[in-house]
């Protein structure tokens, strides 16, 4: 009877703490839909937080790798129609190494877009606050830092333009 009344409780315990995860399953962004306080360093070796972000502007969050051929085409798509974004800043975060970023910096000359900052995500806060699986991943927020929408795989900036209007 001791062992019923046991086996019982357990199993009861044991679904109330599986149904609580289950609750808390969404990535962090989603819980707190407003921009993280993420820290970049950048190439040359400022760090970028997200107390440096102008005021007032749409920003972008872009998690991406140096090797990845979707980044690179989304990063020349960016740069291509930066005229067309003029009140957009991007952040693009990844882990690589350091030389590999300011490579990629430099293949694609960020370095002469104002409202463009690419660093190296020290910490490995972003990959880990999105539940980043694919690169690239964005995350798009309004002038007051609420999320507009997330896209797990890139995005276009046609697509970008239509959301912030």
């Amino acid at each position: 009877m001791k062992q019923s009344f046991l086996f019982i409780l357990l199993l009861s315990i044991s679904c109330h703490i599986f149904s609580q995860q289950a609750d808390n399953m969404q990535p962090p962004y989603l819980q707190v839909p407003i921009i993280p306080p993420f820290s970049i360093t950048e190439t040359n070796h400022q760090v970028f937080k997200k107390e440096n972000l102008p005021a007032k502007k749409v920003t972008v969050i872009i998690y991406f790798n140096t090797e990845c051929d979707h980044c690179e085409t989304l990063v020349e798509h960016i740069t291509d129609s930066i005229h067309f974004v003029p009140k957009v800043f991007f952040v693009l975060a990844c882990y690589n190494k350091m030389e590999s970023i300011a490579a990629f910096e430099t293949t694609y000359q960020l370095k002469n877009f104002d409202n463009i900052r690419v660093g190296r995500d020290e910490q490995y806060f972003i990959p880990s606050f999105y539940k980043v699986k694919f690169t690239p991943f964005t995350a798009v927020y309004n002038k007051k830092g609420n999320l507009m929408k997330a896209y797990e795989n890139g995005f276009s900036v046609a697509a970008l333009m239509k959301l912030i209007k």
